[in-house]
């Protein structure tokens, strides 16, 4: 149980440096200082647009993963398991070396829907989840492993939960910040958006290299196993 706690929170820390959230909150935050607006609810707005769905997509697709599994009787054997670390190890080395590019900034249209309705926002949230669930590698390995588990955790939707909590965890912290009109606060607000759109995209490919090297590594020390 702790490996997997472990793993799941390795995974959230990946998948919390997400450029476009960042800068979306970021663009929300600056267009409501500029009309003397506060951002909470715009910007929150948007978070729970983004955590409904990828909640909603986790819990979903640990159902499904395991009524697919009972419907067809199956069961992951210990030579399925290497196996599948060899092959998650190699996309995710192969991800490390693949270039990571993604909008940073929030569409002309959900701006302007911002200053009109803050609610709106919602909505933008909605489609970025939409958008981010399903192509997430962390996220999806995580949901694997958990839905592989035999017998899973009672409190696995509670991990579903927290994993999306964490995921979201940057930008509530600089939303956060914004609240706040101390040159410490500014300072802090302005370093973590800086760090996490110009270093965020190459700490991932580095995780995801750490990550793929471990797990093929482990899969070639128990080469015995995959057959």
């Amino acid at each position: 149980m702790a490996a997997l706690v472990l793993a799941l929170a390795g995974f959230a820390v990946i998948d919390s440096m997400n450029v476009l959230n960042v800068g979306v909150v970021s663009a929300v935050i600056f267009d409501s200082r500029l009309r003397r607006r506060s951002p909470i609810p715009s910007a929150l707005s948007f978070i729970a647009g983004v955590f409904t769905v990828t909640t909603t997509f986790g819990l979903c697709t640990v159902l499904g993963l395991d009524f697919l599994a009972t419907l067809v009787h199956f069961h992951v054997t210990a030579a399925i398991r290497i196996r599948g670390e060899l092959l998650l190890g190699g996309v995710l080395m192969c991800l490390a070396f693949f270039p990571l590019t993604a909008q940073s900034s929030a569409p002309g249209w959900a701006m302007a829907a911002m200053r009109e309705r803050p609610w709106l926002l919602g909505f933008l949230g909605l489609a970025v989840g939409i958008g981010q669930a399903p192509t997430s590698v962390p996220y999806l390995t995580g949901l694997a492993t958990l839905s592989a588990l035999h017998p899973r955790p009672t409190a696995w939707p509670l991990i579903v939960i927290t994993y999306c909590a964490v995921v979201l965890l940057p930008p509530l912290l600089i939303l956060a910040l914004s609240t706040r009109r101390t040159p410490r606060a500014t300072r802090i607000h302005r370093r973590l958006v800086r760090v996490l759109t110009e270093y965020g995209p190459r700490s991932v490919r580095i995780l995801f290299l750490v990550f793929g090297v471990g797990l093929v590594t482990n899969a070639l020390v128990n080469y015995k196993t995959l057959w």
